[in-house]
């Protein structure tokens, strides 16, 4: 991996570094008398950028994390803005020379270090350091537990690391996601620290994130921008150490932890016994359900889990119905039973095709729920028809003045939370907007 050349500009006033940007959102006029803290910009000139970029596509502009569902929380993804290059202790520390310097290291010390933020659950930010110089951001993590000389931001950490494929990774390598047009919006650095099952879908992450340093069991690559993280192991890693360290992988097990009952695992659900039984999943192969979390809300991801579990038991009808029972909590807990298949081996259902109009389901069935994303403002599709035609059907459509029709409308969600009342659900559970269970229970 070619070394890229750096150099020193002085910026103008309109300096767009995440440092300059963040304090102008924050502090639109300056404080008078007051210099701008930031007097140098990074900029990088690459000789190999030609054959860089011919060998994988630039990183966009990361999307914003939208919620699922009205009310409910984004998931897991990072809001990491971040500083710019700085000396340790911040811009009035002593700048290290030479600036770029390879110490050795072990990848039992990388994650050694990892683990003392993760232990004092060191809070998030992007100007703040910590008592061992470090700048309290994703970047100044990394280059924490790489020991490095100073503070790097995303866009410098690839020139103290070499490029590896997802095979080569072991713990202290990083995965790294810079988006050089807004570095603000999903660029973002994670320390691998090993893979949670055999199937490699799943791995322990180190990052730091809001609102403060955390390991968990984290998706391949990331929660999101997959074919933007970028794997990458530390020049001065020693090769004398490939399997010294001890990172343990597999999911923790939570037998201590008694059931706490079905009502903790339905529509409208928030506890932390939810995101406890998606993480159990996760070790269990149910990696694939999960586009973001598992988190405390009770979403279909978790359903849907749970009934892959459930069906790997060779369990049938309402007892692979998705809603953990005791059984199936204790089997869970206790590491017990067949875990769910990969996905070339799972039975799972064909993706339906697009309901006509007049679609209302065989008698005795249930026509399969289509996602949530189809009852949403701005929907205009065959389901919300469908929908609307059931409620009419039950007797749940006085606040239709016309139709119903295919596109969604306050008619629709006020029916919807009047089916929901009827259920003798309130608060979230109520919301008007439909889910698995108020599916089912308007179609069968």
């Amino acid at each position: 991996m070619e070394t890229p050349v750096f150099e020193e500009i002085d910026p103008v006033s309109d300096c767009d570094c995440p440092g300059c940007v963040h304090r102008r959102r924050v502090f639109p006029v300056a404080p008078p008398g007051r210099p701008p803290a930031h007097r140098a910009a990074l900029v990088v000139a690459a000789a190999a950028a030609a054959a860089v970029t011919s060998a994988r596509a630039a990183p966009a502009a990361a999307s914003p994390h939208a919620p699922g569902r009205p009310g409910l929380p984004a998931g897991d993804e990072p809001e990491t803005p971040q500083g710019t290059k700085a000396p340790l202790h911040g811009p009035g520390g002593t700048p290290a020379k030479p600036a770029l310097t390879i110490k050795e290291t072990t990848r039992a010390d990388i994650i050694r270090r990892a683990k003392l933020w993760v232990a004092a659950q060191v809070p998030y930010s992007m100007t703040a350091y910590w008592s061992d110089g470090y700048r309290q951001d994703c970047s100044g993590y990394v280059s924490m537990a790489w020991n490095l000389p100073g503070n790097e931001w995303t866009g410098s950490l690839g020139q103290y690391a070499v490029r590896i494929t997802k095979e080569e990774l072991e713990p202290g390598d990083i995965l790294l996601f810079h988006n050089p047009s807004d570095p603000e919006r999903g660029s973002h650095v994670v320390i691998f620290g090993g893979w949670t099952d055999y199937t490699h879908t799943y791995y322990v992450a180190y990052e730091q994130t809001r609102p403060a340093t955390r390991r968990q069991a984290t998706p391949y690559p990331y929660w999101s921008n997959a074919a933007k993280y970028v794997p990458y192991r530390y020049k001065g890693v020693s090769v004398t150490t490939g399997g010294a360290q001890a990172e343990p992988v597999q999911a923790p097990r939570q037998q201590a932890t008694p059931f706490p009952g079905a009502s903790y695992f339905r529509p409208g659900a928030n506890n932390k016994y939810v995101t406890q039984l998606g993480q159990m999943l996760v070790a269990r192969g149910g990696a694939r359900f999960y586009t973001s979390g598992p988190g405390p809300v009770w979403t279909e991801s978790d359903r849907r889990a749970v009934q892959a579990f459930q069906q790997a038991q060779g369990w049938k009808g309402a007892d692979a119905d998705g809603y953990p029972g005791p059984h199936t909590w204790s089997l869970l807990v206790e590491g017990k039973g067949k875990g769910i298949p990969p996905v070339a081996k799972a039975a799972t259902p064909a993706k339906p095709a697009p309901a006509p109009a007049t679609a209302e389901g065989k008698a005795g069935t249930v026509p399969p729920f289509p996602g949530r994303d189809k009852f949403r403002p701005g929907a205009n599709n065959a389901y919300v028809t469908q929908l609307g035609r059931q409620l009419v059907k039950k007797g749940y459509g006085r606040y239709y003045t016309s139709g119903p029709g295919p596109r969604w409308g306050e008619a629709d969600r006020r029916n919807v939370e009047a089916f929901q009342r009827a259920q003798g659900w309130r608060g979230g559970a109520a919301d008007g907007y439909p889910g698995p269970e108020t599916w089912r229970r308007l179609f069968r």
